[in-house]
Protein backbone atom coordinates (compact mmCIF):
# COMPACT_ATOMS: atom_id res chain seq x y z
CA UNK A 1 0.00 0.00 0.00
CA UNK A 2 2.86 2.38 0.78
CA UNK A 3 4.26 2.11 -2.75
CA UNK A 4 0.83 3.05 -4.17
CA UNK A 5 0.72 6.10 -1.91
CA UNK A 6 4.19 7.21 -2.99
CA UNK A 7 3.27 6.70 -6.64
CA UNK A 8 0.11 8.76 -6.16
CA UNK A 9 2.11 11.50 -4.42
CA UNK A 10 4.67 11.55 -7.23
CA UNK A 11 1.95 11.70 -9.88
CA UNK A 12 0.12 14.60 -8.22
CA UNK A 13 3.32 16.54 -7.52
CA UNK A 14 4.65 15.96 -11.01
CA UNK A 15 1.48 17.11 -12.74
CA UNK A 16 1.25 20.18 -10.49
CA UNK A 17 4.81 21.12 -11.44
CA UNK A 18 4.11 20.61 -15.14
CA UNK A 19 0.93 22.69 -15.00
CA UNK A 20 2.66 25.51 -13.10
CA UNK A 21 5.62 25.50 -15.50
CA UNK A 22 3.22 25.58 -18.44
CA UNK A 23 1.45 28.60 -16.95
CA UNK A 24 4.72 30.47 -16.47
CA UNK A 25 6.00 29.50 -19.94
CA UNK A 26 2.80 30.65 -21.65
CA UNK A 27 2.89 34.01 -19.89
CA UNK A 28 6.51 34.48 -20.94
CA UNK A 29 5.92 33.47 -24.55
CA UNK A 30 2.72 35.49 -24.87
CA UNK A 31 4.29 38.49 -23.08
CA UNK A 32 1.33 38.81 -20.71
CA UNK A 33 1.42 39.58 -16.96
CA UNK A 34 2.69 36.73 -14.78
CA UNK A 35 -0.51 36.65 -12.73
CA UNK A 36 -2.11 34.91 -15.73
CA UNK A 37 0.06 31.86 -14.94
CA UNK A 38 -2.37 30.71 -12.23
CA UNK A 39 -5.51 30.69 -14.43
CA UNK A 40 -3.54 29.06 -17.25
CA UNK A 41 -2.30 26.34 -14.85
CA UNK A 42 -5.89 25.89 -13.64
CA UNK A 43 -7.08 25.34 -17.21
CA UNK A 44 -4.23 22.89 -17.82
CA UNK A 45 -5.18 20.96 -14.66
CA UNK A 46 -8.85 20.84 -15.67
CA UNK A 47 -7.94 19.65 -19.18
CA UNK A 48 -5.59 16.98 -17.80
CA UNK A 49 -8.27 15.77 -15.40
CA UNK A 50 -10.89 15.59 -18.14
CA UNK A 51 -8.58 13.61 -20.42
CA UNK A 52 -7.44 11.35 -17.57
CA UNK A 53 -11.01 10.59 -16.54
CA UNK A 54 -11.97 9.47 -20.02
CA UNK A 55 -8.92 8.28 -21.91
CA UNK A 56 -6.04 7.53 -19.51
CA UNK A 57 -5.72 5.83 -16.14
CA UNK A 58 -8.66 4.57 -14.11
CA UNK A 59 -12.00 5.60 -15.66
CA UNK A 60 -14.02 8.03 -13.59
CA UNK A 61 -11.02 9.50 -11.76
CA UNK A 62 -8.62 12.32 -12.59
CA UNK A 63 -5.64 10.03 -12.03
CA UNK A 64 -3.33 9.14 -14.89
CA UNK A 65 -2.16 6.06 -12.97
CA UNK A 66 -3.36 2.68 -14.23
CA UNK A 67 -6.06 1.08 -12.07
CA UNK A 68 -3.62 -1.46 -10.60
CA UNK A 69 -1.38 1.36 -9.31
CA UNK A 70 -4.10 3.85 -8.29
CA UNK A 71 -4.60 3.83 -4.49
CA UNK A 72 -8.25 4.78 -4.99
CA UNK A 73 -8.95 1.45 -6.70
CA UNK A 74 -10.80 -0.88 -4.32
CA UNK A 75 -8.86 -4.08 -3.52
CA UNK A 76 -9.43 -6.82 -6.05
CA UNK A 77 -10.48 -4.50 -8.91
CA UNK A 78 -7.07 -3.32 -10.09
CA UNK A 79 -5.42 -6.73 -10.32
Amino acid sequence: MRSKLLLDLAERSGWTGVEAALGVAVTGLADIPIWWAAPIALLAAAAKSWVAGRLVGRPGTASTLPAAKDPATPPGLGA
